[in-house]
């Protein structure tokens, strides 16, 4: 099966707000419920884990309009 760059997640929610479920049921549109997703320091997560991991690592930021959602935090996104 093939691995996700967890880039690929946090750029395609530049310009979106969400909440953990709203971005889950965006992930699973994107990239399959199947989908396996990768970091620079983590490997074989299903888009829960991959969440929770890049949530952990400050890369959410509070959405403007409703800070029960968030966005992702573009200045904390590594271009390695």
């Amino acid at each position: 099966m093939i691995s996700i760059h967890g880039h690929e997640v946090l750029d395609m929610m530049d310009g979106n707000d969400y909440t953990e479920s709203s971005l889950l049921d965006a992930i699973h549109k994107k990239f399959g419920t199947e989908a396996r997703f990768h970091t620079c320091s983590n490997s074989d997560m299903n888009a829960k884990q991959l969440i929770i991991f890049l949530k952990a690592k400050g890369k959410f930021k509070p959405a403007l309009a409703d800070d029960s959602q968030f966005t992702v935090d573009v200045r904390k996104i590594c271009r390695h």
